[in-house]
């Protein structure tokens, strides 16, 4: 492998002498197009060199390793972010701006309902029966829904493999009636649960696997930890997930993020809470609950509380997945980014992945909070949607090699 030792201070320094000539030689004319591909040039060099990596590929055991390695090219491609947003924050808020069949509505154990959208692909020629056609089951983030961006595109991801998908929305965020006080978290799986018993009774011929993505790839991480092997999921994809919940809550805190993601997220909760007011004030005070500034308020007025923890800390601590890693038992493949304000790199889980054969961690350079943008113009499939498309086609159709991952 070849390192290049790279000083962007010595570039900027040349650069400004080389301007400071073109200037002298005029601003106009030749002057102004040299002055403009030697910025060019100085860019294109720093991307090429600091920006355009391949990721990381960690892994608990040899055997997972190499079954990405052979079954999705991708873990080892260069991944090139389009070169006009490539940070994090930019990627992060571009996203769902650049790039369904009636729901179904589950009774759960408490008398409340969960809504879950099928995309059933009766069309598929790899998979004509409709009793073994393989099943995706997608939970989006955490305020998601079905109509998200990144849940579409996995959709068609998911369509043209010829594979049926479920999207599972948590209670009362898609237009259904919230019927009991209750929402949802990242620690309680209950729902889930449930949603996933379902599939497999309604289609118990065909495979299934899950893919979660934000606080969806919490819930699922957490439900893995949860069950162990008493799972029907084949295998699990996870993208950007906050591992450690006090770290990631620590990093939208920061002054920018606080106001670019914080109080955007903090206010679609709210509006949440505000259209189930009549259901929910009986149990919350709401107005209490309205005048939260963080998400950080908001889960110590309203989330906490729901689900009967002592203190927000301690819901914190139960919502945290880095906790249940060593006890996922199916094939999970993580994805994150290092510049990730939602998930900061120094709490991605490397160590604990490192302890369990059946965890993959895939970390990119750039790509930001559900972001992984690439192309000149990515109006198309994202990196993140080649990393679903891949690993989705190989679990299901070259699983068998993935039995018993910890020989």
């Amino acid at each position: 492998m070849i390192s290049l030792d790279f000083n962007f201070n010595v570039l900027t320094r040349d650069l400004s002498l080389y301007l400071e000539n073109q200037v002298k030689v005029g601003l106009f004319g030749s002057g102004v197009l040299s002055l403009v591909l030697g910025f060019s040039a100085a860019y294109a060099y720093y991307y090429l060199i600091s920006v355009a990596k391949k990721p990381q590929l960690i892994s608990g055991g040899k055997k997972f390793y190499q079954f990405l390695r052979d079954q999705c090219p991708v873990v080892s491609e260069i991944y090139y972010p389009t070169f006009w947003c490539w940070e994090s924050r930019i990627q992060t808020v571009l996203r769902p701006f650049v790039t369904a069949k009636p729901g179904e509505l589950i009774r759960a154990e408490d008398g409340g309902q969960i809504s879950l959208d099928w995309f059933d692909n009766d069309d598929s020629a790899s998979h004509p029966n409709a009793a073994t056609r393989p099943t995706v089951l997608l939970l989006p983030g955490l305020t998601g829904t079905s109509r998200e961006s990144y849940i579409l595109h996995m959709v068609q991801q998911s369509r043209d493999l010829g594979y049926r998908c479920a999207v599972f929305n948590n209670r009362g965020v898609s237009g259904e009636t919230l019927l009991t006080p209750r929402t949802y978290c990242a620690a309680n799986t209950e729902d889930l649960e449930a949603v996933i018993e379902h599939i497999q009774r309604t289609n118990e011929d065909a495979p299934l696997m899950a893919a979660g993505v934000s606080m969806g790839g919490m819930m699922l991480a957490n439900y893995l930890g949860r069950k162990g092997r008493e799972t029907c999921l084949k295998g699990v994809v996870v993208f950007s997930a906050g591992w450690d919940v006090f770290e990631c809550t620590a990093s939208l805190e920061k002054p920018l993020d606080r106001f670019l993601f914080n109080s955007y997220l903090t206010s679609c909760l709210q509006a949440g809470v505000d259209r189930h007011k009549s259901v929910l004030e009986k149990s919350y005070d709401i107005d209490h609950v309205m005048k939260a500034k963080t998400l950080r308020e908001f889960d110590e007025r309203f989330t906490s509380i729901m689900f009967g923890y002592p203190t927000n800390d301690d819901y914190y601590h139960d919502a945290s997945p880095i906790h249940r890693l060593k006890s996922v038992q199916v094939p999970m493949l993580c994805l994150n980014a290092a510049d990730d304000v939602f998930s900061p790199s120094h709490a991605i889980p490397v160590e604990a992945v490192k302890q369990n054969p059946n965890l993959a961690l895939l970390i990119t350079c750039h790509g930001g909070h559900i972001g992984f943008l690439e192309g000149l113009w990515p109006r198309q499939s994202t990196y993140m949607d080649r990393v679903f498309k891949q690993f989705a086609k190989a679990v299901i159709e070259q699983g068998g090699d993935l039995n018993d991952l910890s020989s």
